[in-house]
């Protein structure tokens, strides 16, 4: 069977992703880190395939992307559109979050994410 989950070829550059994280990525990795949202283990900076998403909840098959302006560029919605429905194939939800969201409204955010989780459970049932 075929790795498709952090493969090792792809640890140098989930640890330097880690070791760069944006604003938001820290702030809402101190929100979600050791369970601390709903009893949920997310990792950071996870590999799915030949992409890295910036958190992925394994249980509930859930990737949550922070997007900064650069993801407002035609080129890079187009290529982010492709890697989405990439790992989407793979029975993957996205939650997608700018930086100003997760900087601004955290709890809110928090709050989405947990509103999500019913339709995810009642999806994998």
């Amino acid at each position: 069977m075929t790795r498709i989950f952090n493969k090792t070829k792809e640890t140098d550059k989930r640890r330097l992703l880690r070791d760069n994280a944006t604003t938001a990525e820290t702030v809402l990795w101190s929100q979600i880190r050791n369970k601390k949202l709903n009893g949920l283990k997310f990792r950071r900076q996870f590999s799915i395939n030949n992409y890295v998403v910036d958190f992925y909840c394994s249980r509930l098959k859930l990737a949550v992307e922070i997007d900064d302006s650069v993801h407002k560029q035609k080129r890079v919605q187009k290529m982010d559109k492709i890697r989405q429905e990439q790992i989407e194939s793979l029975g993957i939800t996205f939650l997608r979050f700018t930086n100003v969201e997760i900087i601004n409204e955290i709890s809110k955010i928090k709050e989405r994410i947990l509103a999500f989780i019913p339709r995810l459970n009642k999806e994998r049932d």
